[in-house]
């Protein structure tokens, strides 16, 4: 247990945002303890081995990097690297009877040519030129100002400096956009997925919501670049833990705050261990949790949670299968992203099937192959063998669907989407699986509920709440991470600029301690 009874910061979480937090103020030379309710720090951002006797470590949760700045890294002094994807994403389909696909990578040429065959001209390639280049000026703009004082929305619209580009992101639905942009089914659906990964929401969706997912699915590290973290998930979470605690900070698991008590000037946090209940005084508590969970450890009104509604599946192949598309090769379909039932009008059907209450009848996903790009997750055997690794990320399924029966749900889920893939290959996804120690296939699936339950993630929101624009609303304080609780701060996604693997919450409340401090001093 903690080596003193009071601290200048204690972090309640020891997710990757909490982490980050704490590096921070330890490296500043503050006192810190982090209490982690599970036996290990991660969160979501962990890497584990899910089938009995294989030596596959897995990005369990979280699997790609795009948001987490460099700076944090050379901040740290992070031993954790990324590497790059050379196919963007393949996206299989039939037309006129036979099966094609659109491949995104490879060159400029190459997928010039890969537009062309699709349909029929260089239209489509063009406009998908023209907006991407919009979206990375957006990019170059905005993903700096993540670890800065936010912005004013004016602020943050004038160093965008391009009123069509501010109007499409910020203010209409994104949907008016893509089919601005493009003409062709399939292109628009590609383009559209950035706006729906862990958000419910439609391309038309007056709240922006799926604005809001877009943006910040496009302007990781001023690119909008996804890439695969060497070592899995687990290998960034450990670094940072590594940092922290090389800086002084004190890290205990199996600590469970239960409750913060605070005069906005000191504070007293509870946890509770297997041996009982105990309490340490701080300046400062940084909540690495959900708004949800920084209610309940407060004492204060929880905000309505806003669901979740994704089915994160692992897999563990035998080999890689084959494409019914023989014009590519399966090494370069699965190593970017490949979309499945992913087309605008399959979208919008699967989000009108579940907002009224029904399982989508063509579960819209996409999958990646982390171990072609990063084979280090797996045990040499395996690797001498041909195994690889699946991720799938499927969409539009609402938390509210598996209510009824969870597990039944899932079951039925996962067949269906696993049918929506088997239609574009050569065999069927079954034949390559491989299995465990016991013979099971080794195949893993996680509703929102199941998020819920292992995380505490409020209705298995990935993003813990709606996400929000980058720039200061009413309340939302000068870092975004302020509550009502003058020295209580919300580190995690939950916070203004949170969501994804980014550390960016992290940084942001460490900086609003210290500047705090250095306001005093």
């Amino acid at each position: 247990m903690p080596a003193h009874e009071g601290y200048d910061a204690v972090i309640v979480g020891g997710g990757h945002n909490g982490l980050v937090a704490a590096a921070y103020l330890a490296r500043a030379g503050r006192s810190v303890l982090v209490l982690e309710r599970l036996g290990n720090t991660g969160g979501a951002a962990v890497s584990t081995r899910p089938f009995a006797g294989v030596d596959a470590r897995l990005s369990r949760y979280s699997y790609l990097v795009s948001l987490l700045p460099r700076k944090i890294v050379r901040d740290l002094g992070l031993d954790f690297r990324v590497r790059g994807r050379t196919i963007s994403s393949y996206t299989p389909v039939e037309r006129d009877g036979r099966p094609t696909g659109l491949l995104v990578g490879g060159g400029e040429r190459r997928t010039r040519e890969a537009f062309a065959r699709l349909t029929g001209s260089d239209r489509e390639y063009e406009a998908w030129q023209r907006f991407y280049g919009m979206t990375g000026r957006v990019a170059e703009r905005v993903f700096p100002t993540l670890t800065e004082p936010l912005p004013t929305r004016e602020e943050l619209r004038s160093r965008v400096d391009d009123e069509d580009a501010w109007r499409m992101l910020f203010e209409e639905p994104v949907g008016a956009a893509v089919e601005e942009y493009f003409a062709d089914d399939l292109v628009r659906g590609v383009v559209l997925t950035d706006a729906l990964i862990g958000t419910f929401a439609d391309a038309h969706d007056s709240s922006l919501r799926q604005n809001r997912c877009f943006l910040y699915h496009v302007i990781g590290g001023g690119t909008g670049a996804w890439d695969v973290p060497v070592g899995g998930m687990g290998a960034l979470t450990d670094a940072i833990a590594g940092a922290a605690r090389n800086a002084g900070a004190t890290i205990a698991t199996g600590h469970e705050a239960i409750r913060v008590a605070t005069d906005g000037t000191s504070a007293e946090v509870t946890y509770r261990t297997a041996d009982g209940e105990g309490v340490v005084a701080a300046r400062h508590v940084l909540v690495n949790a959900s708004p949800q969970e920084l209610a309940h450890l407060t004492g204060d009104e929880p905000p309505t949670p806003a669901e979740g509604a994704q089915l994160k599946v692992n897999m563990l192949l035998k080999r890689l299968p084959r494409l019914r598309d023989s014009a590519v090769d399966p090494r370069e379909a699965f190593s970017g992203t490949f979309h499945i039932a992913e087309g605008y009008q399959q979208l919008a059907a699967a989000h009108a099937q579940a907002a009224s209450g029904e399982l989508p009848a063509a579960p819209p996903s996409e999958i990646y192959c982390h171990s072609l790009t990063d084979p280090s997750i797996l045990g040499q055997d395996l690797v001498d063998q041909g195994y690889q690794t699946l991720t799938l990320f499927g969409l539009h399924t609402p938390a509210r669907l598996f209510e009824r029966d969870n597990d039944a749900v899932r079951d039925e889920l996962l067949k269906s989407t696993l049918a929506q893939l088997d239609a574009h290959l050569a065999e069927p996804l079954a034949d390559c699986l491989a299995t465990d120690a016991d013979g099971r296939p080794c195949i893993e699936a996680k509703t929102p509920l199941d998020l819920e339950r292992d995380l505490r993630l409020p209705g298995g929101n990935i993003f813990h709440r709606d996400l929000a624009f980058p720039y200061a609303q009413e309340g939302t304080g000068r870092w975004g991470v302020e509550t009502r609780h003058a020295n209580v701060l919300l580190c995690g996604a939950g916070a203004v600029r949170g969501g994804g693997v980014s550390g960016v919450p992290g940084h942001n409340a460490a900086m609003a301690v210290l500047e705090e401090a250095g306001r005093q001093s």
